[in-house]
């Protein structure tokens, strides 16, 4: 029977004393021991002890690797910068009309033509971002907040709460997106972003809701939940302390891929005529302006299509990068 192993430090000290060295056998043992005060350093041929990382720290080491995540990452930091500041990309007026230069392509000062009006296709394309991230961020927050505080009570509560919220989503789930637009949006005659804010917030809950209670259902079966609640925690230390950070995940990967998403119903209700109204600087009026004239002008559609295809994608692609770093089956 093989004998066991003998301590790395009594080893290096016999090994010394067997030399004749008591000096070295000294500073074997206090090798030995300041290896075992250094933080994740042991004995040889052993892994490095270091203080575990938890799942968003975990999550976060894995995004910054992720190529996706950071050329998604950088697109939007992008969006947001020229959708708050505009002018540090375009000193143009986005309403100024020259009708002599009505659908002339790109000269000099102006790369991407001129559109129906004479107007720059350039500067209203970088103005356009501001009316479509802000719809698409607010949509998103509100939407968020909403379905997760309805579905984390259902899903915590369960009973006629349950069903009753349960309901009520269903009902909304059955409203189609594009004909509720058409005729909620038809008689509000307001140029702002709120309208088709609100609308999609009102539609667009349900989905986060359900996602968020199954989330809370989940959450709360743990064993975790049911030794804080037999030590006597109340309802509200139950859900704020241990039932939400572990059941925000899902809410954070849906919620960024809706974003996207919302960019393009906004963009799809202003072309059809019942999102954003003039004078508001919008891809989807640019898109819808210019569909008729695709033959003689293209590039009075194809900028303004390009930069909101582009907006939808990187916002996907940053959702798609989240969910593969907050899912710990996807490891």
């Amino acid at each position: 029977m093989p004998e066991p192993l003998e301590p790395y430090e009594s080893y290096a000290a016999r090994e010394a004393i067997g030399h004749g060295d008591g000096g070295s056998a000294a500073l074997a043992i206090g090798e030995a021991e300041s290896l075992e005060r250094v933080p994740g350093a042991g004995p040889p041929g052993g892994e490095p002890a270091g203080k575990p990382r938890s799942l968003w720290s975990d999550a976060w080491h894995d995004l910054r690797r992720n190529p996706v995540f950071v050329l998604s990452a950088l697109v939007i930091v992008f969006l947001v910068l020229i959708a708050i500041w505009p002018q540090l990309i375009a000193s143009g007026n986005p309403y100024r009309a020259d009708l002599a230069k009505a659908q002339q392509g790109a000269e000099p000062g102006h790369p991407f033509g001129f559109d129906t009006q004479g107007r720059d296709v350039y500067t209203r394309v970088v103005y356009g971002a501001r009316a479509s991230i802000t719809v698409g961020v607010c949509a998103t927050t509100g939407a968020a907040l909403l379905g997760s505080l309805l579905g984390g009570l259902a899903g915590f509560f369960g009973s006629w709460w349950d069903g009753l919220l349960s309901r009520i989503a269903d009902i909304f789930f059955g409203i189609p997106v594009i004909l509720g637009g058409l005729v909620f949006l038809s008689v509000i005659t307001s140029s702002t972003v709120w309208p088709v804010v609100g609308f999609i917030v009102l539609l667009g809950w349900p989905q986060i809701s359900r996602i968020a209670r199954g989330a809370v259902v989940t959450a709360k079966q743990n064993d975790y939940v049911q030794a804080a609640r037999a030590l006597g925690a109340g309802n509200g230390r139950l859900l704020l302390r241990h039932i939400t950070p572990n059941a925000v995940a899902p809410v954070i990967v849906v919620a960024t891929i809706a974003l996207g998403t919302y960019i393009a119903l906004e963009a799809t209700l202003s072309y059809l005529g019942a999102g954003l109204k003039p004078p508001t600087v919008s891809w989807g009026i640019d898109i819808s302006a210019a569909s008729t004239y695709i033959r003689n002008a293209p590039h009075m559609l194809l900028w303004p299509a390009g930069a909101l295809s582009i907006t939808v994608l990187a916002f996907i692609m940053l959702g798609d990068a989240v969910r593969d770093a907050l899912d710990p089956k996807l490891r």
